[in-house]
């Protein structure tokens, strides 16, 4: 049996050439203003591009080196997109796959969706620039539902807290909160049952205590969309007005719903939350992503190797280390 592991991610333009059809494919083919496609297109100019694939694809060559295993990586919303990598499994005689998602906390709006393509389940609306699979793969699939506590992972947040909130300390001189930060998802996702505001929640509460930063420290959710209804909160904006009113002049940013950089990290925490800081007179800085931490790979492979017992035996050297 050829086993075989499977990243999947949101996936991100290339350049602002492909935002309209990017934004597209996030929005299920519904219309996209010009308005929206240029905010966006300007905000990839001010970063230069989001790293988010290429980013992916150096995680899964740490965890292929590790495992001796093909790792494959595929894109709900842009190239390489999962049917088409699912195909490329097929064509290399995979019989049986772990799939991890790289969103640590369960949510429909982003494993549920990714799931549904991989298990071809995502129908592809009119506009939607990627293609249908239209069948489920021909190979046995285990996707890995979350792993938001994972010690690994907490401790990869960890280690990057502890060096930048003691360096943002030293730098401002003065103490300084921590707010961590997850993507919002509309209210009614989590009355529906969704369990991914507790998950996020649950991340901070651990990474804090990991880092152990005591009380000082709050949770805010950051990149609210406009459509869906009224969307998580608090905001970050919201809270950094709060912590100013509770006499602080700076705050450490720590988001703990990504796992890489992207525009989500880049743009709005790097630029738009700096400057919400600066006008209230505050300062602001940020843990350095997980990117290629050597603790997010021990993670991953820890999660396929557990993966991978759903099909038996492991079935390569590496897989039995």
């Amino acid at each position: 049996m050829k086993t075989a592991i499977l990243l999947l991610a949101h996936g991100s333009p290339d350049s602002t050439a492909g935002m309209a059809g990017f934004l597209r494919n996030v929005t299920g083919g519904r219309p996209v203003s010009d308005e929206t496609v240029k905010e966006l297109e300007h905000r990839y100019d001010l970063i230069g591009h989001s790293p988010l694939t290429e980013i992916t694809y150096r995680q899964a060559q740490a965890v292929a080196r590790q495992l001796d295993l093909a790792v494959y990586v595929g894109m709900r919303n842009w190239h390489p997109y999962i049917p088409d990598v699912v195909r490329q499994m097929e064509a290399d005689g995979v019989d049986a796959a772990a799939a991890i998602c790289m969103a640590p906390q369960n949510s429909r709006a982003s494993v549920g969706l990714y799931r549904r393509v991989l298990m071809g389940d995502d129908a592809a609306a009119p506009g939607r620039t990627h293609p249908p699979i239209g069948a489920p793969p021909r190979f046995r699939v285990h996707t890995v539902e979350s792993w938001h506590d994972h010690p690994l992972l907490i401790r990869a947040f960890a280690e990057k807290l502890s060096a930048g909130w003691e360096r943002a300390r030293a730098e401002a001189g003065a103490q300084l909160p921590v707010i961590f930060t997850a993507h919002s998802v509309p209210e009614r996702t989590i009355s529906e049952g969704d369990p991914y505001e507790q998950q996020a929640r649950e991340t901070a509460k651990l990474v804090a205590g990991e880092a152990g930063i005591g009380e000082s420290w709050r949770f805010a959710f950051q990149s609210q969309g406009r459509a869906g209804g009224p969307w998580l909160g608090p905001t970050v904006e919201e809270t950094i007005l709060a912590l100013k009113k509770e006499g602080y002049s700076g705050v450490f940013i720590q988001p703990i719903g990504f796992l890489s950089d992207h525009i989500e990290v880049l743009y709005d925490v790097d630029i738009a939350f700096r400057q919400h800081a600066e006008k209230q007179g505050m300062r602001l800085w940020r843990a350095e992503s997980l990117n290629g931490s050597r603790l997010l790979t021990a993670a991953l492979v820890d999660l396929a190797r557990r993966a991978l017992t759903h099909f038996g035996a492991a079935q390569s050297q590496g897989a039995r280390r």
